[in-house]
């Protein structure tokens, strides 16, 4: 006789940051097929980055919840594992009579149910989820906990509207809308996050002029959804720009001294390179411990502005994802060789996909390099919740008369020349400040020599 059939969905679990869900990008197993303990089973795309999701069952797989394309909350069922053994269970079968299972049965602990062999346990431990001591065994009349919700079920009931997650509350809060008018498709009458797009959508449609909707259907108009880091880049920017009174300043500098500067530290080392943003970033970590008030954020709930003895530098990297905002940890403990490395490591993991969600966080301080896409200057948006960034533009020959130069004509030269732009957060400092910090970044863009012994 055959034992009883142990199916045990793995949820999807907590990868960390605050992220809620996660869309399923590939399968790497099929149903049918047999899994092990830690064997990647599905690659997934969160807010910020993309992570293989390794199973801790081991046992054939017996569904997988989820198509390619679609998002998955944090939670939700992920996929689910006949962890059973094959051979018959011995011992003897009387109606009546509980035959207890073996050690590990249920609950992972031992081979018998399918899991790692005793004394070993699984080794992939993502946030949230991952080896733990085996838990007291539930009697027979325990309730179990009710499952994540699945579609297809009936009305909600009255009372409290039940929600799957509180992703789907904000999402209805931030466009204006009222879960409990809203008819949940989940089980129980659960409100999935499907449903409240849906009510967007009827929405959008009663305020879209008939004439707009139609243009919107017409052939040739493409719909590009948002998901993944490009949603997250969208719902800060956008949350920027509704909190954040930000004002914008903006400076000329010679930047003839600091290309001459970079060209004779890459040939002085030329196996240990220095970027042009490496530089910058570390003229702007100098400033902020000159002008602190631009390396904070505002905490609304207490009214309070919070500075920060530390210097998370967070620099704009475009990659095939979209515009992400990698974060270089401790930056004020660095110099520009070591600055220049750790940009280049971030740039390259940001567009490979492979950069940690804790690389993309935590940061008090922007700067950026949009010169790279030949553009003068940039009245860039905050990345919220810090207080500041700062830009540099394209560095082309100009003609330009040297602050200390005569009162003459022949005082005109040509030299090359960069915009430096700074907008920060109106509430954690005045316009002194923020004028004095981004002179001292442009006089260390125009003599950088007076900084060697700090770079």
């Amino acid at each position: 006789m055959t034992g009883p059939s142990a199916v045990r969905e793995f949820p999807l679990p907590d990868l960390g940051e605050g992220l809620t869900e996660a869309e399923v990008l590939t399968w790497l197993v099929a149903v049918g097929d047999t899994v092990h303990v830690d064997q990647p089973v599905a690659e997934v795309e969160t807010a910020k980055a993309v992570v293989e999701v390794p199973c801790p069952f081991h046992g054939t797989v017996t569904a997988l919840h989820g198509a390619p394309g679609e998002t998955v909350a944090v939670g939700a069922p992920l996929i689910s594992v006949d962890t059973a053994p094959a051979r018959p269970a011995t011992g003897f079968a009387e109606p009546g009579v509980a035959v207890p299972e073996a050690r590990g049965s249920a609950e992972g602990g031992g081979p018998v149910g399918g899991a790692a062999p005793e004394g070993t346990g699984s080794g992939a431990v993502l946030v949230g989820y991952g080896t733990a001591e085996e838990r007291p065994r539930r009697s027979r009349g325990a309730r179990r906990a009710p499952r994540p919700p699945r579609p297809g079920a009936g009305a909600a009931p009255r009372g409290r509207v039940p929600v799957v997650s509180p992703l789907v509350r904000r999402l209805a809060r931030e466009h204006g809308l009222d879960v409990a008018a809203i008819a949940g498709s989940g089980e129980g009458g659960l409100v999935l996050r499907r449903d409240v797009e849906s009510a967007i959508a009827v929405a959008g449609e009663r305020a879209t002029p008939a004439g707009a909707a139609a243009d919107a259907e017409r052939p040739g108009v493409e719909r590009i959804p948002l998901r993944g880091a490009r949603r997250t880049m969208v719902e800060r920017l956008s949350r920027s720009r509704r909190e954040i009174p930000e004002a914008t300043v903006w400076v000329d500098a010679d930047a003839t001294g600091l290309l001459r500067l970079r060209s004779a530290l890459n040939e002085a080392a030329p196996d240990r390179p220095v970027s042009l943003l490496a530089l910058l970033a570390r003229f702007c970590v100098l400033g902020l411990a000159r002008f602190p008030a631009l390396n904070s954020q505002v905490d609304a709930d207490r009214a309070e502005v919070v500075r920060f003895a530390h210097v998370n530098l967070g620099f704009a990297a475009q990659t095939p994802r979209g515009l992400l905002v990698p974060v270089v940890h401790d930056a004020h403990r660095m110099s520009a060789r070591e600055l220049s490395a750790e940009l280049t490591a971030l740039t390259d993991a940001a567009r490979a996909g492979t950069l940690p969600p804790g690389r993309l966080t935590g940061g008090t301080f922007t700067v950026n390099n949009y010169g790279v896409f030949g553009v003068d200057g940039s009245a860039a948006i905050i990345n919220h919740p810090e207080a500041a960034i700062l830009g540099m533009g394209r560095i082309v020959r100009r003609p330009w008369v040297p602050a200390d130069a005569p009162d003459t004509e022949d005082a005109v030269r040509a030299r090359l020349v960069t915009e430096l732009t700074l907008t920060f957060d109106h509430r954690v400092c005045d316009g002194a400040e923020a004028g004095g910090f981004l002179r001292f970044v442009a006089d260390c863009v125009e003599r950088p020599e007076l900084l060697l012994g700090d770079l």
